[in-house]
């Protein structure tokens, strides 16, 4: 048996979420992302939405609408149907190209088609953007602001879920994977599965042991072993986390563009600024490589600069 026929025994699970009327060879890239590349749940959704979007743009205005007939010049036609008529932004561009890129390359490893005819596209230019962290007093506001008409445990929940996440600096989509088992609140960690499923543990702040304690103290009983829940006594998802973010932010006053991966970039510049080495912070948030988390040292230095400028003397005597 060929490997690309015994891939297709092998189904993504259910978590995935994958969209409706998929092509059974997306379906396929599915499975092995999961099970043999092991990525989240969310990547292999975000991929196939992505793939799904294209198929449906090859069986619009004629031709052959296989994705195993897919020439070069079809997917650049398709990047600037992206840019002229979606009006994407390069970096969506770029992660939609990408998506596509690991659909050929399992195309090719698996013999179902002798060449890739994404290899050779590049992707458009993308400037790098500096994460855009708030500032201290900003963060505070938002973990002073409460929801009207909540219930006593998603009021505690909410906010628990929002000094977490600036106490560890984890990702949405960590925080909703968290399960009560992974919580030590006697010494402050938690374990955390991070990207490619790799687990770490973060350590957290008095106030956020004190806001997930207090939670539990009313949390819903339920089954589900996640630490937290919605109504309906399940596991929250990353979206939900996010939308509770964003109803909070919406009425707390900040300014400032602001999303839960705001408060990760905020955790991490505050710890630089405050002395902590950039090794440990690279820890905390699950870095592979200290090139990446070597962004906040540059965030840092700003602050470093304004409370020079602000400490010393001689610019402000003027000449002597």
């Amino acid at each position: 048996m060929s490997y690309s026929r015994s891939l297709k025994k092998a189904r993504p699970p259910a978590e995935a979420s994958l969209p409706e009327g998929i092509d059974p060879l997306v379906r396929d890239l599915a499975g092995y992302l999961l099970t043999e590349r092991k990525r989240s749940p969310l990547t292999v959704a975000a991929y196939a939405r992505d793939l799904k979007e294209f198929s449906d743009f090859l069986g619009q205005g004629g031709g052959d609408a296989s994705l195993v007939a897919v020439t070069a010049s079809r997917i650049r036609r398709y990047i600037a149907h992206l840019f002229d008529s979606r009006g994407y932004d390069a970096r969506t561009v770029c992660r939609k190209l990408s998506s596509i890129r690991a659909l050929y390359r399992f195309l090719k490893i698996t013999g179902v088609l002798e060449s890739d005819p994404a290899f050779a596209i590049p992707g458009p230019t993308i400037a790098k953007r500096k994460p855009a962290p708030l500032k201290v007093d900003e963060v505070m506001k938002l973990l002073r602001t409460s929801l009207a008409g909540r219930s006593d445990s998603a009021r505690l929940r909410d906010r628990a879920i929002l000094e977490l996440l600036y106490a560890s600096g984890i990702r949405r989509a960590e925080l909703a994977g968290i399960r009560l088992a992974d919580v030590d609140l006697a010494e402050r960690t938690i374990r955390v599965t991070g990207k490619g499923n790799k687990e770490r543990v973060v350590v957290i702040n008095r106030a956020a042991a004190a806001a997930i304690e207090a939670y539990l103290r009313i949390r819903p009983r339920s089954a589900d072993p996640a630490l937290f829940l919605g109504r309906t006594g399940a596991a929250l998802t990353p979206k939900h986390v996010w939308r509770i973010f964003r109803d909070i932010y919406r009425v707390s006053g900040v300014q400032k563009h602001a999303s839960p991966h705001t408060l990760r970039h905020s955790f991490a510049t505050h710890l630089v600024e405050n002395g902590v080495d950039l090794e440990t912070v690279r820890e905390l948030l699950g870095h592979e490589s200290l090139a990446t988390t070597g962004i906040y040292l540059q965030l840092a230095m700003g602050h470093k600069r304004r409370a020079y400028d602000e400490a010393h003397p001689r610019d402000r005597a003027g000449d002597a």
